[in-house]
Parts: C-alpha cells; structure tokens; sequence
C-alpha cells in the first residue's frame, strides 16, 4: 500500500533503459497485487517521456493479467502519432515477457478556445466530516488493519463508505462523493499532476458498484479497464471532491465513472472504469 506521498512520487521515478523502454517497481503488498491504478499512472508517465513538451489529455488502458508488485515493470512505448497539436503513444506493461496492460495515452500543445463545463454537485464542506481513518477505526482489527492505515491523502466521504454501509442494513447506493487533499507537497509539473490524477481517479469508483451489484469488498473483482480525461490542472494542496456513480451493471461487469472538481468549481478531469466480478466457483 501507498503509505506516504513520498511512496507516490516514487512511482514515477521510472528508470530509462534506452529505445523509448522504462522500468518501475511498485510497493510490495502482503497479496503481491499490483493496483491498477499504480500501473496505469506509470504507463502515463512512461508514455510522457517521449513526448516532451505536450502535457496529457487523455489515457485509455485494459488491463489483460495480475502483475507480481515483488518483481519490476517493463513499459515499452511506441510513438504513434506527432501532429501540431497532438501526440499519441502506444504503452505496453510487461514482466518476463507477458503484457500485463495495454494503453493509448494522447498528449496536446493547447489551443485557445471556449470553455465551459457542468455544475459541481452539491456536497457539505470537507471541514465537517470525518477522516475515513476515524470513521471506519471500528473495524480496525480487518484486512490487518488496513482501514486505519496511514494514507498519502486525506480522504473524507460525504456519502456512508460500502464498510458502513454494509452494517446498515441497506446497501450502498450507487452514487459516492469524496473529499480529497494530499497530504504534503506534490510537484507543479503537469505530468506529475496528471499522474497523481490517473492513480487517485483509478481507486475508488469501484464502491459504487458494490451495492447495486450485490457485493462486499470481501468479493473478488478484477478492474478490466481505466480511462481518464485531463481538462484542468490539479491543486492538491486543497480540497477536491470526486464525485462517482454507477449507471449500470451487467453480465458480471459494472461500468462506474467520475468527476473530480476543485473547490473552487472547476471540473479537473473525468474518468471511467469497468469491473469485473466473476461467479463463484463451483466447489
């Protein structure tokens, strides 16, 4: 797990091993599972060495096998596309010679233009609630602990997390509002914000699938894919609100997308992501 923002940045001190090919290791955790958000952040960033001075504005990935996080990651990327506005990389993430995801990632020099975007939702302060930390410490004792464990940000829900949910006697809904803000310092450059963006968007939609889909996070499930939009830049010294929901499930798969706005209204970027929860095995 991603304890500190220092273990973040980590991610994406990728090592150059020549021919537009990069390497990252990733936090080792006790089931070996590298996070596919983690993986989809490093891709971006591997993606962005080759396309110097354009920042991202979209990244689409599958991912196609479990990665072991005790062994380091190889990302070839192919250069697809250079035009006057655009660039579009090809990323491949290997170990010892399978894929484990596949992506495109586009980069942009800007243009001027209108703008315009939809209303943030509304929500309390971020001031009035609780830290998750605190409102899940009675369940302390599960996933060893993990409920309770440090976090790299401070991360607070408007709407009951699936744990408490779950105790209520009613399920999740398939709406989730969250709180966010780094705890520390992240770096201006536009790349690092847009690959804190990619890893924060990837890890929490999933909640709202639970309750419509009928499952807990005891259940297993697996993330077929991840897709994120860059509009705005990031300011994660103060509060975002990632507001996420569910418009459907079926055949074992819940599509769940997401918009993050600043405190101040402005979307900064939306994403979207299938799971996948496989039928239990027959004993």
């Amino acid at each position: 797990m991603l304890v500190t923002l220092a273990d973040v940045l980590d991610l994406f001190e990728l090592a150059a091993l020549g021919g537009d090919i990069f390497e990252g290791t990733q936090p080792d955790p006790p089931n070996h599972h590298i996070v596919g958000g983690q993986i989809a952040a490093q891709a971006l960033m591997a993606a962005s060495r080759t396309a110097q001075g354009r920042r991202p504005h979209s990244l689409h990935v599958y991912f196609l096998r479990r990665g072991d996080a005790r062994r380091p990651v190889r990302f070839e990327v192919a250069r697809l596309h250079d035009g006057g506005t655009f660039s579009t990389r090809r990323i491949a993430a290997t170990q010892a010679g399978e894929v484990l995801m596949e992506g495109l990632a586009s980069f942009t020099a800007g243009v001027v233009s209108a703008d315009y975007q939809r209303t943030m939702p509304p929500a309390p302060p971020p001031e009035s609630l609780m830290p998750i930390e605190e409102q899940l410490a009675p369940y302390a004792e599960e996933f060893g602990g993990f409920w309770i464990e440090e976090r790299p940000f401070d991360v607070r829900y408007v709407d009951p997390p699936p744990r408490i949910a779950m105790d209520s006697g009613e399920p999740a809904g398939p709406v989730s509002r969250i709180w966010l803000r780094a705890r520390g310092a992240i770096p201006p450059d536009p790349v690092v914000n847009s690959c804190v963006l990619t890893l924060q968007s990837a890890l929490t939609p999933v909640e709202t699938t639970l309750g419509p889909m009928r499952k807990s996070q005891y259940d297993i499930s697996a993330l077929l894919d991840h897709t994120v939009w860059f509009h705005r830049p990031a300011d994660f010294s103060d509060w975002l609100i990632y507001e996420q929901t569910s418009p459907t499930g079926v055949a074992g798969r819940a599509l769940a997308t997401g918009a993050i706005y600043n405190r101040a209204g402005d979307l900064v970027c939306t994403a979207a992501q299938e799971i996948y929860f496989p039928p239990p095995r027959e004993s």
